[in-house]
């Protein structure tokens, strides 16, 4: 399944090469969610809220009453999970707070699942030259994503992998990366980091991932189908 991507900064609609350079951007927030309007899942990150530099709370939440949105960005705390699946996400995406000190954080982890459901928990294990990053990705961890895979299963319901080297690249995402996680758990997973193809996505859906998209479809190097009719 194809999952576009809604990264916010600034009251934009943005995309950035390697999590940095602002390569795209758009104030025209009710064209793109009325292009992705038909989708059943649509994937929305506060960056700002990730940073620490502020949010984009009123736009998560008007965004979340158009579109079943999956939602991550600045997700620290238990009771910051609530308020975004309050303002209307299906799901939250949490990184860096499911780590500490190195290893998978078991606490926080039980804690999350118990308190909103493992099923609407997404563990995003981010993946830059073969250790998980964390805290905007400039912190790597000793730990494969792999490892932290299969040591944050029993708590959440989907992983949400993306291979940070090819990130906002469009040279195509590393699919033996993607099976070892596909391999490594029972639970859902999509891919994230550089898809650029339809015949990307297909053949992540033959492995049973669902694929994140975004600087392909903004700057036009993935064509939608609506786009072809």
């Amino acid at each position: 399944m194809l999952i576009p991507s809604i990264d916010l900064q600034g009251g934009r609609i943005v995309q950035l090469v390697q999590g940095e350079h602002l390569a795209v951007e758009s104030s025209d927030i009710d064209a793109w969610v009325r292009r992705f309007s038909g989708y059943l899942k649509v994937q929305l990150i506060d960056l700002d809220a990730a940073k620490g530099e502020g949010e984009n709370r009123d736009l998560v939440s008007q965004i979340c009453a158009r579109l079943p949105c999956r939602a991550g960005g600045g997700i620290r705390t238990v009771d910051r999970a609530r308020e975004v699946l309050a303002l209307g996400a299906t799901h939250v995406i949490i990184g860096s707070a499911l780590f500490r000190e190195g290893r998978v954080d078991d606490a926080f982890a039980r804690s999350l699942s118990n308190a909103v459901g493992r099923d609407h928990v997404i563990a995003a294990v981010d993946s830059r030259a073969g250790g998980v990053v964390t805290h905007g990705w400039r912190t790597r961890l000793a730990l494969s994503a792999v490892d932290a895979v299969r040591a944050l299963e029993p708590f959440v319901g989907e992983f949400l992998y993306t291979h940070v080297d090819r990130e906002g690249l469009m040279q195509g995402t590393d699919i033996s990366a993607v099976r070892a996680v596909r391999s490594a758990t029972t639970r859902a997973v999509t891919a994230a980091g550089g898809i650029t193809t339809a015949a990307e996505v297909d053949e992540l859906h033959a492995m049973g991932v669902d694929a994140v998209v975004g600087m392909a479809i903004y700057t036009g190097r993935f064509t939608l189908p609506e786009d072809l009719e």
